[in-house]
């Protein structure tokens, strides 16, 4: 599933500087426990990447848990807190709009994994290797 509908080079540098500010907010939040869920507790969550829209209005934050373990349950466990995680963002951004927060879950590495295979696959070594002629 493609998430980049749009390529970073046609981003405002303003809207990427942004996105990074939340990134690293919803990790500090995360890192620091300061979510009171016992799920969220209980999981390492990265937070991979944040794509705010052009108007800053709406944030997607990608997410993984810790070596993919419980990403159901961790997605619903921020869905759930969402409305604390938009309050904090607002507070330490500063902006006149809150974005509004989706979290969703990061399939960056799922597909880098996909490739590799695709890449390892021995009718595919055989086409990458170097004729002799």
């Amino acid at each position: 599933m493609a998430r980049n509908a749009s390529t970073p080079e046609q981003q405002s540098v303003r809207v990427l500087k942004v996105g990074e500010r939340v990134r690293h907010i919803l990790s500090e939040l995360l890192a620091r426990g300061e979510v009171h869920d016992d799920v969220l507790t209980a999981h390492s969550v990265s937070v991979t990447e944040v794509r705010m829209t052009p108007d800053l209005r709406n944030a997607n934050a990608y997410v993984k848990p810790l070596l993919g373990e419980d990403e159901d349950i961790v997605l619903k466990a921020l869905r759930t807190n969402t409305a604390f995680f938009q309050r904090e963002v607002a507070k330490r951004l500063g902006l006149k709009f809150a974005p509004k927060l989706r979290f969703k879950p990061d399939e960056s590495f799922d597909e880098a994994e996909r490739i590799e295979r695709l890449l390892n696959d021995p009718k595919v070594v055989r086409d990458l290797e170097p004729d002799d002629d």
